[in-house]
């Protein structure tokens, strides 16, 4: 079956779903409740455990896959498979028209916190359930880890490079996640093209040893080559063989004004220290360290007091750091205005459509969230003297509202929402939230 194609010459994202959307769908439609009017909300229950806060990430992604949410020729097939005929009409005309209102992307969301709000008729916002999930839970899962990297990195440089431990797109969604964070580039080059990330990248251990003859090893060799190709600012790899032997090469090979060295194993903190002194006593006292090999937030936070230059992360980073879904949930709050909630143990939720405000200090240090109910007149008074709206429109009548935040400004806005979190809630420690919420009732 042929994959269909949707505006912008991307593929559809419609079958990026489950299948009981669509049997919900047609079950509606044939009794009549598909046209009433409701309100989804987007929340996790509880952060992962040892977090503090999360990162809203994927927005801007969600707001593109639904201008290809379509049901073409290709999707319409497999929906004739198990869907009845009037059902399958109803999805070739099928262009969502309600309206979506959300936190801003780079915000923080806490357990409870509305971070997104979608309006419509039942048929057409049900739909929405899966794709947004997808897209929320990772998205959110590595800005939240990556997040917490680049508040312990004290200003060193990030580099995502996590490509080869997950899935090709999702890495693609990674590196977009980790630079909304924070992260300064990205090695995976599909990132660079689609979302502008700068892209960094030098050599693996297979080019120095490539360079093995049957008179040996030749690190210089390769060094030579790498540095004849892509100049002396490069970054080498010295930890293929003996790393002082490498160090030592590297800056026989390059030269003083070697621009870094990288090491990818053993013991990062020892190594940093060993090969700073061996660097300033070559002469090469501006060649930087990089440091990378499996490192998440805590190795990272180990190294602070070490002299690295900047910090490579894979495999931690692309799986959220031990919590690979950010465990949103979408739900069903409203039904013709009358708040309808779930009362399942331990996957409760809260009726009726909502709006959300975040209260700070004169200083600017955040002090609680209140989540109260959107047809309330006022806004509900807080702790602190600033009060911050948190929802903004993203979508209305089906078409995304402009001017939506671009990823370089909803990255500087959690660079700068950082600055705002309470000193205890950047710790690594287990905890309670960053900042308390409050839930308001009607009434």
């Amino acid at each position: 079956m042929p994959e269909a194609i949707h505006p912008a010459g991307r593929p559809g994202t419609a079958l990026f779903t489950d299948m009981y959307e669509l049997t919900m769908l047609e079950a509606a439609l044939a009794d009549g409740t598909g046209d009433r009017p409701c309100v989804f909300e987007v929340f996790a229950r509880r952060l992962p455990p040892g977090r503090r806060y999360g990162v809203v990430a994927g927005t801007a992604r969600l707001i593109e896959a639904l201008a290809s949410f379509r049901f073409d020729e290709a999707e319409l097939g497999l929906a004739a498979g198990f869907l009845t005929p009037r059902t399958v009409e109803w999805l070739r005309d099928f262009r969502f028209s309600g309206d979506i209102d959300g936190y801003r992307e780079g915000d923080f969301f806490f357990p409870g916190s509305p971070i997104l709000s979608v309006s419509g008729t039942f048929a057409e916002c049900v739909l929405l359930e899966t794709l947004t999930l997808s897209i929320f839970n990772h998205d959110s899962a590595i800005a939240s880890a990556a997040a917490r990297m680049v508040s312990v990195a004290d200003g060193r440089a990030l580099i995502e490079m996590g490509s080869r431990r997950t899935h090709e797109e999702a890495a693609v969604a990674a590196a977009r996640a980790a630079y909304l964070a924070g992260f300064d580039s990205t090695s995976n080059l599909q990132a660079a093209q689609r979302y502008g990330i700068p892209a960094a990248g030098t050599a693996a251990h297979a080019f120095t040893l490539l360079h093995t003859t049957t008179a040996g090893r030749d690190e210089a060799s390769a060094f030579r080559s790498q540095v004849e190709s892509l100049g002396v600012g490069t970054t080498l790899l010295v930890d293929t063989y003996d790393i002082t032997d490498g160090v030592n090469t590297a800056i026989a090979v390059a030269g003083p004004e070697l621009g870094g060295v990288r090491i990818d194993s053993g013991d990062l903190g020892v190594l940093a220290r060993q090969v700073r002194e061996q660097l300033d006593g070559l002469g090469a006292t501006r060649t930087k360290i990089v440091m990378s090999g499996d490192l998440d937030e805590y190795g990272i936070a180990g190294l602070r007091a070490e002299p690295v230059d900047a910090y490579g992360v894979g495999t931690s980073l692309v799986t959220g750091s031990g919590a690979p879904t950010a465990g949103m949930v979408f739900k069903l709050v409203e039904v013709d205005g009358i708040a309808v909630e779930k009362r399942s143990a331990a996957k409760e939720s809260r009726g009726g459509a909502k709006r959300a405000v975040r209260y700070a200090r004169r200083t600017g240090t955040l002090v609680e969230e209140v989540v109260y109910p959107a047809r309330a007149e006022q806004v509900p008074p807080g702790e602190g003297s600033q009060v911050h709206e948190l929802m903004i429109p993203l979508v209305r009548g089906g078409e995304a509202v402009g001017d939506l935040p671009t990823l370089e400004e909803s990255r500087e806005y959690l660079r700068q929402g950082m600055v705002r979190l309470p000193w205890e809630g950047l710790t690594l420690s287990a905890g309670d939230p960053a900042i308390p919420t409050r839930f308001v009732r009607e009434g």
